[in-house]
């Protein structure tokens, strides 16, 4: 910046960058559009899968878009906003993660045209949000009422079709509504409540639904019974153990019998614990510290079975499950604070032992036990499941789907162009974009199937033209053909379409308000020391 006479007037530190106007937008938008091409090869039931590699030689392969990008270290801050809409679509509605990218990608790019013909961002940020306001108004027009176990799940099969789960897609969609009715209330589907448990062997069809818990722990006293029936259980958040002072303190003894008259103390302490057990009618325990070796002896000798070191949301969903209060000190439980199981009981599965809590009365929380053949399979099979949960959860809660394959974009493709012209104006062009735009997802999901996405969108265009039901025409991967999607069992949750929409919607605006970035330098790593290793001079080693 120059003054009057040229003299320069420094107001930014030596060192930051700064790009501006149409420049500070065309990179923003480049770098949020490489982020989009980088998941669009993972849509749909045809996409292909990533196999990530990170510093430290893990390996992740997977076709989910959301944890792509959270494996993947993105540097530009324009790209993270478009990553963070990845995120949170995830949280809301835990699929759809690759279409709402994609479609922000997509909006970015058609809005580079606008900006070329100097039409004013503000302009295309207002014409882009009255489109995503019709856009939900039309799918909210289209959807189709759900409730009924067998829409439920063909939700979960078209959202676990495409993910590696080999053929068990109908299983898997019978045990993830089977488990999301038991959490069911009036008003909302908690599927925190549903757990998912995995363990390397078998294969994917050795899946199953227990109704109850799962806890990878063993029995803490190998003489302790291997199966409780009718169990009582106790949860305790605290330590079977003798209290330890919270501060350093030391006790001299100088007479061997008070040496012996302090250890029988503590054992006597310790018996006591046991004894408030049995006195309540507990015959199963549960920790989450940790339990003295001869509170174990005890415990073992009383017959009752004990766990320790549990995570307190182990301890919650046991608690959920059958019905107990977790208590903060032994000595203070009382027979309304136990939970109650029809078994309880430890199997050996591949070489470790786990605690199924099992015949639960109304379990409030349950488990979907997965195996498979090895550690990447069953990291991907429980993405697949969790995603088919949560679209089923939400299907639940709102009772409203909407057809698959490409079906509602190509719907609002048609309807908001016809809405574009209605408003005229400058954003009459931003909505055209924004109508344009919603080919992206049949687009791809053509391309990622090998076939001509011209011939399909033309081919969608016309169906919903002139079919009687044409808003339900998708695109049949198969053979390329359009069919009505509701026929052909191909189902999502509106609040997913909903959702990406609003999302993609709100990044590209930011992105588009943007025309100025600063940067600051970068602070350079810390010099290493002269010499050898540790500041040492050379041969000092």
């Amino acid at each position: 910046m120059y003054a009057n006479g040229n003299q320069p007037i420094i107001v930014l530190k030596e060192g930051t960058e700064r790009t501006k106007s149409k420049e500070a937008q065309f990179n923003n938008i480049a770098a949020a559009k490489a982020v989009a091409d980088a998941v669009r090869s993972t849509l749909g039931p045809k996409g292909m899968d990533k196999m990530l590699v990170n510093t430290i030689g893990d390996v992740v392969i997977t076709n989910d878009g959301v944890t792509i990008l959270k494996e993947v270290e993105v540097q530009h801050p324009a790209a993270k906003m478009v990553v963070e809409v990845a995120k949170t679509q995830d949280n809301e509605c835990g699929d759809g993660t690759t279409t709402a990218v994609v479609l922000a990608g997509e909006l970015l790019k058609q809005s580079e045209e606008l900006i070329d013909a100097k039409i004013h961002p503000t302009v295309i940020t207002n014409g882009f949000r009255m489109a995503a306001d019709k856009a939900v108004s039309i799918l909210k027009e289209i959807a189709v009422n759900a409730d009924k176990d067998e829409i439920l799940k063909k939700v979960a099969v078209t959202s676990l079709t495409g993910k590696a789960v080999a053929d068990e897609y109908d299983a898997l969609a019978e045990i993830v509504v089977k488990a999301a009715r038991a959490v069911a209330d009036d008003r909302r589907v908690d599927t925190d409540n549903i757990r998912i448990e995995k363990k390397v062997g078998g294969v994917i069809g050795d899946t199953y639904l227990v109704e109850g818990v799962v806890i990878d722990k063993e029995a803490v006293h190998s003489r302790m019974p291997k199966k409780v029936e009718n169990a009582k259980i106790a949860l305790f958040a605290a330590p079977l153990e003798v209290k330890k002072t919270e501060f350093d303190a030391q006790i001299q003894i100088t007479d061997p019998s008070a040496m012996s008259a302090f250890l029988a103390e503590e054992e006597n302490s310790m018996k006591e614990m046991v004894e408030k057990i049995k006195s309540v009618g507990a015959n199963v325990v549960f920790s989450s510290k940790g339990v003295d070796e001869l509170v174990q002896h005890y415990l073992a000798k009383a017959g009752i079975l004990g766990y320790r070191r549990l995570k307190q949301s182990d301890l919650e969903a046991i608690a959920k499950a059958t019905g107990g209060s977790i208590v903060g000190s032994v000595m203070e439980i009382t027979k309304k604070d136990l939970g109650s199981a029809g078994l309880v009981e430890e199997k050996l599965v591949g070489e470790d032992g786990m605690a199924f809590i099992t015949k639960c009365k109304n379990p409030k929380a349950v488990t979907i036990f997965i195996r498979g053949g090895t550690e990447h399979v069953l990291e991907e099979v429980e993405r697949a499941v969790n995603d088919a949960v949560r679209t089923v959860g939400i299907t639940l809660e709102d009772k409203k789907i909407v057809a698959g394959g490409g079906a509602p974009e190509i719907e609002l493709c048609l309807r908001l162009s016809e809405y574009a012209s209605s408003v005229g104006g400058r954003e009459q062009l931003a909505i055209e974009k924004f109508a344009k735009a919603m080919e992206i997802i049949p687009w791809t999901l053509a391309e990622n199937a090998g076939l001509d996405s011209i011939d399909s969108i033309i081919k969608l265009k016309n169906a919903h033209e002139k079919k009687k039901d044409g808003k339900y025409y998708g695109l049949d991967l198969n053979t390329g053909e359009a069919v009505d999607m509701l026929k052909m069992n191909v189902i999502e949750p509106l609040r997913v379409k909903v959702q990406a929409i609003n999302s993609a919607e709100e990044v590209a605006n930011m992105v588009l308000r943007i025309d100025d970035v600063i940067a600051a330098r970068r602070s350079a790593p810390p010099a290493m020391p002269q010499g050898g290793p540790g500041g040492m001079p050379p041969g000092m080693m």
